[in-house]
């Protein structure tokens, strides 16, 4: 073993170059993976110690004790308590204060006229609490609001909206109230919680436009005197509480807090960087193994001689190992050092675009340095195994041979393989995505999909790498030739060296193409479901803004060029126990501007006790038009409802359709999402769109959109999510193309005698550098090609497994202009690959290129 060693610490220090390439992707990929782990724990450590201390005068909450969740939400929907509950606290034994917590939803517009935030984090408002140890929020300047129409609200959104102390605008509430600054505030230290934003107002206030009725609060805050723990607060609020009303302690409330925020982003956030340091470090695991086994090769004859001397199999395996175990080591603690240091990056970058990374040391656990470094171990040596695996079975007589004969694109055993992989990926996908609906099926297929792909690779390698250079033999001569020879002399490297760029380009395909497939869904959706001329909806999604003002719809529908105008409402109930969105509408007015598909029975007549639900739920629910359906509301009610209406489509309208009337006595802060409008005949679009933006201007101004325009702002996430996905995937593609480069570097080095062959015969430099870049060219064409075969048929199946797999009918759809972009950088960036290596070669001396062996 001692001799492994100082072998592989020979053959380290005298090839440093050899291994660089190796180095930089387990570096990379060890680094993104350690900075998402370091980044996610002090993000939550951040929040935690955040709300902690924003809750830290609260000793105990008191609210409703019962919450309806609906599918996709992490908190549910409560129903208000008394705000005059808060008296009969204060008589609780060990109380020393407690004050309502009125909270909704308030969108305050900036100076420029726009909305501030709503892009996801809830836009907030609420009462003003004038005990400060209750109140999360510290004035920072100004002082609190005293009259109506005076409002506090946090730093950050007076930054982003640019309002400073005496400024006037508008809140929406969503019906738009004229509000005044008078003071800004800081939650807990910070300048805001995230990106959600807050504005306080009086109690009054609050009452008027936040709640359904005066005298009703969120929950009641409670803070303990002298003496008493949380603990002992709630065990004496507990009795006196009506029923359905729960106390809780302040550190729960805080927990809750800190998990909802985890649940609504950190988690999505950590996972969604995983992956792709998943991805990254699958594309290195091509570079890798394909560096060791060229080395491994190019030193055929050196491990004979080694053989040919005494030495054992396991000891030619061993110094290959060793040498991968250096590499692997110094590379994945180099790679722990840079993560750290890009989370820290990350904490210093987030404030200045906008989130507000929450003050503190970084937080390193354990698991945030030993799984790091313990995956670029293992992904090093397992990528070097089969490689040292290879060099231990060398045999003595190899010593005697000039070069070895690569023979795998012509292994039937590879080939046979490959083909059953393909078959079992075929049937899995179709079985997956056309017989019985599946994603796990789908994704099976998938995987096998790529095992087919890579195991294929060299069989393929042979026959498109001469299509595609076929073109270069009539536009580069004799140099396109020899690119393209190059290239085919050894499919297997070729095929593993493309590998790596095909796993990142097949990734950007696939996003590519169900990124486009979800624009084409949506335009198919508003195109089918949707039959008026102008949506008026607010720039929001996820749970931001305020939404629609309730009396929105009706107004317009007052205009003499609209014919109907339809607010889409949004409510939540448990339907036979089971939590769901319910939307608030008048039925009439939406079948007649909404596509619901074939209706049985009829909407005309559902009144305070009729629902109508789609075909797919009446399925699930074993319900049809005539029975009984059991509804229970956020405030205890229960009621019976008759389902009246069956129709078919629910892209647009929901599931449940209830009257705005059934919905009234259960409602908390009344809103619509949506109204949908309608011209009379004869009513240009222009016209119409302009008499309805008059009126949306007195209701917070909402955006009046075109059908067509409704479509592609819907989608607008879709654009912003797949900018991220490419940022992200640059990283893979980065590895992949470290990879080209060491290979066509070992190559050069490989083949040092035959270049100095073709220099002495008459190449030229600027003709070698050529013939290197183009066989650059070809080996990224070939990965590229395969990378966009593959990604395109991955989306396909992924588009298809999620049609099957839910109610919503999805669309696929290849969009060519942006995969031709995808071609065209993975040729370029091949081209870009080969420049190092081709200037390398071209510095060689001739002379001493031929006297090398």
């Amino acid at each position: 073993m001692n001799a492994a060693v100082r072998l592989s610490a020979s053959s380290l220090r005298a090839h440093k170059r050899r291994f660089a390439g190796t180095f930089l992707a387990v570096f990379l990929g060890v680094a993104f993976l350690a900075g998402t782990l370091v980044m996610g724990d002090t993000l939550r450590a951040g929040f935690d110690t955040m709300f902690g201390r924003a809750a830290a005068g609260t000793d105990a909450v008191v609210r409703s004790a019962d919450a309806i969740t609906t599918p996709g939400e992490s908190q549910g929907t409560r129903q208000p308590v008394p705000a005059t509950l808060a008296k009969t606290i204060k008589g609780v034994q060990g109380v020393a204060a407690a004050e309502p917590d009125i909270e909704g939803a308030g969108q305050l517009v900036g100076k420029d006229g726009k909305p501030i935030g709503g892009k996801g984090p809830p836009t907030l408002a609420g009462n003003w609490i004038t005990d400060p140890e209750l109140n999360p929020y510290r004035l920072a300047e100004g002082r609190a609001p005293r009259a109506s129409g005076e409002v506090v609200i946090n730093r950050g959104t007076a930054a982003k909206g640019h309002l400073r102390i005496g400024d006037t605008t508008t809140l929406r509430t969503p019906d738009p109230v004229r509000v005044t600054v008078v003071g800004l505030a800081t939650f807990a230290g910070e300048d805001g919680m995230a990106q959600v934003t807050f504005t306080g107002m009086t109690r009054a206030d609050a009452e008027k436009y936040l709640t359904a009725r005066p005298g009703e609060a969120a929950s009641i805050k409670v803070r303990a005197g002298p003496g008493t723990t949380q603990r002992e607060l709630v065990a004496r609020l507990t009795p006196v509480l009506p029923k359905g009303v729960e106390a809780i302690t302040g550190q729960e409330s805080a927990q809750e807090n800190t998990d909802m925020v985890s649940s609504r982003f950190l988690t999505l956030f950590t996972t969604f960087l995983l992956v792709f340091s998943g991805i990254a470090l699958l594309v290195a695991t091509f570079s890798i193994h394909n560096t060791f086994a060229i080395v491994v090769a190019q030193r055929t004859r050196e491990n004979a001689l080694l053989r040919a001397l005494g030495a054992s199999r396991r000891q030619v395996t061993a110094t290959t190992l060793t040498e991968a175990t250096a590499v692997a080591v110094t590379a994945s603690a180099a790679g722990l050092a840079g993560g750290i240091g890009m989370a820290a990056g990350l904490q210093a970058l987030f404030p200045a675009i906008g989130f507000p990374f929450p003050d503190g040391d970084l937080v390193i656990k354990s698991l945030s340095l030993t799984l790091p470094l313990a995956v670029g171990i293992t992904v090093c040596l397992a990528s070097a195994l089969l490689p040292a695996l290879r060099a231990g079975r060398i045999a003595p007589l190899a010593a005697l041979r000039e070069t070895a004969v690569d023979t795998s694109a012509a292994s039937r055993t590879r080939a046979v393989t490959g083909t059953a992989l393909a078959a079992l990926a075929a049937a899995a996908t179709l079985d997956g995505v056309l017989a019985s609906p599946s994603l796990p099926l789908a994704g099976l297929g998938a995987v096998l999909a790529l095992a087919a792909f890579i195991v294929l690779g060299p069989v393929a390698a042979t026959k498109v790498v001469r299509i595609l250079g076929a073109p270069l033999d009539a536009l580069r001569g004799v140099t396109g030739s020899l690119a393209r020879r190059n290239a085919l002399r050894s499919p297997k490297r070729t095929a593993a060296t493309a590998g790596a760029l095909m796993i990142g380009v097949a990734v950007v395909s696939l996003f590519t193409v169900f990124a486009a497939s979800l624009k084409a869904t949506m335009d198919q959706t508003v195109s089918r479901s949707f039959a008026g001329d102008v949506a008026v909806s607010t720039p929001s999604f996820g749970a931001g803004g305020s939404g629609l003002s309730p009396r929105l719809a009706g107004a317009i529908g007052q205009l003499p060029q609209v014919d109907t105008a339809v607010g889409l409402g949004r409510g939540v109930a448990e339907v036979d126990g089971r939590g769901r969105a319910l939307t608030v509408t008048d039925p009439v007015d939406l079948k007649r501007t909404f596509d619901l598909g074939r209706i049985d029975g009829s909407l005309d007549g559902l009144g305070t006790d009729g629902i109508a639900i789609t075909r797919s739920e009446a399925t699930r629910r074993h319900l049809t038009t005539g029975d009984k359906a059991r509804l229970a509301f956020t405030d205890g009610q229960r009621q019976t409802f008759t389902v009246r209406a069956v129709y078919g489509r629910s892209e647009l309208a929901g599931d449940y359709v209830i009257t705005r009337a059934a919905w009234a006595p259960h409602r908390t802060q009344d809103s619509d999402t949506l109204v949908a409008v309608t011209f009379k005949p004869g009513v240009s679009t222009k016209a119409g769109k302009a008499a309805v933006e008059q009126v949306a201007a007195r209701y917070g101004d909402p955006a009046v959109q075109t059908r067509e325009e409704y479509a592609q702002s819907s989608a607008g996430g879709i654009d912003m999510m797949l900018t991220l996905v490419y940022a992200l995937l640059a990283l893979a593609v980065l590895i992949a193309l470290l990879g080209i480069a060491n290979t066509l570097t070992l190559a050069i080095h490989e083949r040092t005698r035959e270049l100095g062959l073709l220099r002495a015969v008459g190449q030229t430099r600027s003709q070698l550098r050529a013939m290197v870049r183009w066989e650059s060219v070809l080996v990224a064409a070939f990965g590229t090609a395969g990378g966009l075969g593959l990604g395109a048929f991955l989306g396909w199946v992924l588009v298809k497994a999620s049609d099957g797999a839910s109610d919503s009918s999805f669309a696929f759809a290849l969009p060519p202009t942006r995969l031709l972009v995808v071609t065209l950088v993975g040729l370029t960036a091949g081209a870009l690959a080969g420049l190092r290596p081709a200037r390398r070669a071209a510095r060689l001396d001739v002379l001493r290129a031929i006297a090398t062996e």
